[in-house]
């Protein structure tokens, strides 16, 4: 996913996140909304109210606890009033926080146990800046709207987007000031009784109302069967928690199209990206499909519906193509601009092809298959064609002939692709991944085509066959530890050293021999890759190695998974394991809610280092732990205690 960096006010893995997709909450862990940095209530990319304090004017409040989930948090405190010298509070204050699709709610409620009336003031400070999300995540400075007040609510507009905050009992008084406004109560609580408030929060206006309908996803409906149904809890109390906490994390980032509300995919991640990923939704969606084949269907028409119809270079469209990603509106951050309707990636429309199988192999209607058969067509041509721009049968990408991103892979920052001694690759590029991801593509799809009766199925053999040779023949190196493929060819057709955990995504294809496949293995095994909590992106050996860089040594629970599904789907079940443990053991230090990445320094010292604006949650993050815990649990069931132990090398072979 694109990506740009900022410096927060606080980093992301220190706030409270709440998340109903499209929209979400970031507060401290007091329950404070403070203007500046990333905190704030967020609906369809725009900051609806940047700053939300509460204040007990005549007293001493000190923070107690907090919980959350589900799409609720809830934040205690003790209060004293002034004068109250008692070693005990008689009086808490309980915030309770529901975010809902397009709306907050705050129920503020004092609970007195005392024997006697307590009378106390209540400020709640608020603002908006109704910024849009990249203005938030480049870091630019905070620029409040001027606030209106009438009776019970504030206003905030800025001629297109509006909110709206209003209150269930009339203040004592409303004042703007400051570019926000101060709402006041005066409140009095009986003896054993409680007095509570309820703030709500809603964004409306002519922009939400007017803007490009492709781009706003909505709400999942409710009422429904589960999306996520997982067939039994996992025995190990850990995995269990791990499940527990993802499901509940992806229920709360599913979208819909607005073209189709019954179809549903994952939003990649909050704050910075509640909206439609082609390769992010379909990763999340195949790493998901133990678990049903709805979210798949829904996720292959919502981009199938905006598969590229024609050559459109300011957007990288092709016919054929799957998208990178779609806004409301360009977002622009530093130096990169990114349209509303973007094509820039290299292996989406490959994932495609092989989600659409998966998902046919796991039970996805007949039906259903055979709507999406045209653009099943389309994506095989535009993969032969398009995506080998210089027809040496491999897939490439080049420079965007705008502003778009400099790397088209899953590592697309700009310093996604390097040589060991730390030199940026020359582009056009072609991906080690994703020349497997293609030959699965060709494959698979000609199984598809067979099944359908259509006769061209052989043609996409023969042409896969011819890439897997170039392969073999181009992307292998070695280093101290033994042969690996390199993670890409340069624009000069040489192979960019240094190890990745790119090469993990090949497994599990076809793409390679057995023997080729035990390399691989042996390679991800070593520990300059494997850092005990899971796969790092790049080799410690790398001269670019920085372990809280965002592609060049972090670890992504997202590429950790896909590499253990790809070993177990080899049989190499130990490296699999130790791989997928250490995920699970980086999963407890951050409470069951694994964050997009996170890093590993080296040495012995197990330290584990929170990437400060790393999305939490993140569906394929969630989506890799499910299948993680999946494998182990399944590990589990043939006898072996796989969180704890080394393995055979035989028993269970896939988990998908």
């Amino acid at each position: 996913m694109s990506h740009q960096h900022f410096t927060p006010a606080v980093g992301l893995h220190e706030l409270v996140t709440v998340v109903r997709a499209p929209s979400v909450c970031l507060s401290g862990g007091d329950g404070q909304i403070s203007a500046g940095g990333a905190q704030g209530f967020y609906d369809s990319d725009r900051r609806i109210l940047s700053r939300l304090q509460v204040e007990v004017a005549d007293a001493t409040v000190i923070p107690v606890g907090r919980s959350h989930g589900g799409g609720e948090a809830v934040f205690s405190s003790q209060v004293w009033p002034d004068g109250d010298a008692s070693s005990d509070a008689s009086v808490s204050l309980h915030r309770r926080r529901t975010v809902r699709p397009g709306g907050l709610t705050e129920r503020l409620e004092f609970v007195n146990r005392g024997t006697g009336p307590v009378g106390v003031r209540l400020l709640v400070r608020c603002g908006s800046d109704l910024a849009p999300m990249g203005r938030v995540r480049a870091g630019a400075d905070y620029v409040p709207v001027a606030s209106e007040a009438d009776g019970s609510w504030v206003r905030w507009s800025d001629g297109g987007q509006e909110v709206v905050l209003t209150a269930d009992r009339e203040p004592e008084e409303i004042r703007c000031e400051d570019g926000g406004a101060v709402v006041a109560f005066r409140v009095v609580i009986s003896a054993e009784s409680t007095w509570s408030v309820t703030l709500s929060a809603s964004p409306s206006g002519t922009e939400r109302a007017g803007a490009d309908r492709s781009a706003l996803f909505g709400q999942a409906p409710t009422g429904g069967p589960p999306v996520f149904r997982a067939s039994a809890q996992p025995r190990d109390p850990v995995l269990a928690k791990l499940v527990g906490h993802s499901l509940e994390d992806l229920d709360g980032m599913l979208l819909t199209d607005p073209f189709d509300p019954a179809d549903l995919f994952l939003a990649a991640g909050s704050p910075w990206y509640f909206t439609l990923f082609g390769r992010d939704a379909l990763w999340s969606a195949a790493l998901l499909l133990p678990l049903g084949t709805r979210l798949a269907a829904g996720t292959l028409r919502t981009l199938a519906r905006r598969q590229g119809t024609r050559l459109r270079p300011q957007r990288d469209e092709q016919p054929g193509k799957i998208l990178h990603e779609v806004r409301r509106e360009t977002l622009r951050v530093a130096d990169v601009v990114i349209p509303p309707v973007y094509y820039g990636t290299i292996d989406a429309t490959a994932l495609w092809v092989r989600l659409l199988h998966d998902a046919w192999r796991a039970g996805m209607p007949a039906d259903e298959v055979a709507a999406l058969l045209p653009h099943l067509r389309a994506a095989l041509r535009w993969i032969a064609e398009c995506g080998d721009a210089d027809g040496d049968g491999l897939l490439e990408y080049r420079p965007s002939a705008h502003d778009g991103l400099a790397n088209q892979g899953w590592k697309d920052s700009a310093e996604g692709v390097r040589w060991a001694d730390g030199r940026f690759a020359e582009a056009p590029l072609a991906l080690c991944e994703v020349q497997a991801y293609a030959y699965a593509a060709a494959v698979q799809g000609a199984d598809i085509l067979d099944a359908f009766g259509l006769s061209i199925a052989d043609h996409w053999r023969e042409w896969a066959a011819r890439l897997r040779e170039r392969f073999r023949r181009s992307y292998w190196l070695s280093d101290a530890y033994g042969p690996y493929p390199a993670i890409a060819l340069d624009a000069g057709k040489r192979p960019v050293d240094g190890a990745t955990s790119n090469m993990a995504h090949v497994l599990g294809t076809g793409l390679l021999t057995s023997e080729e496949s035990a390399l691989v293995a042996n390679r991800l095994a070593q520990p300059d890759l494997d850092c005990g909590y899971g796969l790092r992106t790049l080799s410690e050996t790398s001269r670019a190695f920085n372990p809280l860089s965002y592609h060049c040594g972090s670890v992504w629970p997202h590429d950790t998974a896909i590499a253990v599904l790809g070993l177990a789907a080899e049989g190499h079940h130990t490296v699999a394991c130790s791989l997928a443990q250490g995920v699970v053991a980086a999963a407890e230090h951050f409470e069951y809610r694994l964050p997009e990445l996170y890093g590993v320094p080296g040495g012995d010292g197990g330290l584990l280092l929170a990437y400060p604006t790393a999305c939490r949650p993140q569906a394929w993050a969630a989506a890799g732990a499910v299948a993680i815990a999946g494998y182990l649990e399944g590990r589990a069931s043939y006898g072996v205690d796989a969180r704890r132990t080394t393995p055979p090398e035989d028993g269970l072979r896939s988990t998908r």
